[in-house]
């Protein structure tokens, strides 16, 4: 499964990289919002996984632009925070399939991702 991680904090991106490359997944990084979306429109990938608070482009415009392509349904993880409720419940009214409360375990996240790889 080819996934983009979209966010902004190093640490946590490059453990999420490490984390579910070992999963045997494609791992497509992006340090900003702005290179999510070319990232998305050059590969898309199976699965987007997207902090909500970023430099350029917010996650929120991520899961418009997500939504806007035809040719594919792709899934989306929102990254959110503590203290964004408004924000994630926005998120989902774009159209995004599920969120993860900052901090939290990269193995709730593999769980979570499974459930988007049945069938795949």
């Amino acid at each position: 499964m080819i996934i983009l991680i979209a966010e902004d904090d190093e640490l946590i991106r490059k453990t999420l990289e490490f984390r579910l490359s070992k999963e045997n997944h494609q791992i497509i990084s992006a340090i900003d919002g702005k290179d999510a979306l070319e990232k998305i429109k050059e590969t898309l990938p199976d699965l987007v996984i997207t902090d909500i608070m970023m430099p350029y482009v917010s996650g929120l415009e991520i899961v418009t632009a997500v939504r806007a392509i035809k040719e594919k349904a792709i899934p989306i993880i929102i990254l959110s925070g503590l203290g964004q409720e408004e924000v994630v419940l926005d998120a989902f009214k774009l159209g995004a399939d599920d969120f993860i409360v900052k901090p939290f375990s990269p193995g709730e996240l593999i769980l979570r991702i499974k459930r988007f790889t049945v069938g795949r």
